[in-house]
Parts: C-alpha cells; structure tokens; sequence
C-alpha cells in the first residue's frame, strides 16, 4: 500500500490474469484458465490432483460471489464482471504460484496486473472484489 498525495492510503487489488482477451472480450483469470485445460483435458494426473485440490481449498476459504449474487457473473447483467483479490488475502495469494506453474507447462500466459481503481464493485467480501472493468 502506498500514500496518495492526498495523504491517504491507497489499497491495490490484485488479479492474475491471461494478457490476451477471450472470446468475449476480456482477460480470463487464473481459475478460469487452468479449468479450461482441465476440461479440454490437457492436465496430467498430477496437475489435475493439484487443481482439484487447491480449488476444493479455496472453494472452503473464500466465498464464491455467485452463491451470495446468482447474477454476478452474468454477462447481459454484469458484462466483464471480474475478481480480483484484496492485499488482506494473503493466505490465498500463497497457493497461486502452483497454479502459475501449471500454466507455465502448457505454455499458457498469465500475468500478475494491480490497481487501485479496477472497476465498479458489484461485491465486495473481505478478501475480494468482483468488478465491472472501466470502458
């Protein structure tokens, strides 16, 4: 965190994510990512026991926005909507690197992007944001 000129601190979120946009038009984070291999089924044995693993993990540490807000991640309602962690989520950011890994393999990008004004929160817990990105 850092000190504006204003003399206020200012919070930098932080999101993994791929430099390239999809399909739609936006930046797919490092869960979607590493899903998608999952599903086109390009995981081996071991990456997919990691995956499974670490998402079960995270599923009980954090609450996925879309059991608070079914429509958080709709895009007609929330077009873009995207998370990102806040820096009090320390815990969570230390399983990432893993992820990172098997990403690396398959030479998938994905790059580590901060802000401090992502988007318009659309939720908001204690460790995430979830955000419509500025046009």
């Amino acid at each position: 965190m850092e000190l504006a000129d204003s003399g206020r601190e200012v919070v930098y979120y932080v999101r993994f994510q791929s430099p390239h946009r999809n399909r739609r038009g936006y930046f797919t984070g490092v869960f979607g990512l590493i899903n998608t291999l999952a599903r086109e089924g390009k995981l081996t044995a071991e990456q997919e026991a990691f995956r499974r693993g670490n998402n079960s993990w995270y599923n009980a540490a954090y609450t996925d926005p879309s059991t608070v807000d079914a429509t958080v991640y709709d895009h007609e309602i929330n077009p873009g909507a995207a998370a990102w962690f806040k820096p009090s989520a320390t815990h969570l950011l230390e399983r990432v690197p893993g992820y990172l890994q098997v990403l690396a393999a398959h030479g998938v990008e994905c790059q580590l992007v901060r802000s401090a004004d992502p988007g318009r929160i659309i939720y908001e817990d204690d460790f995430q944001v979830v955000v419509i990105p500025h046009p």
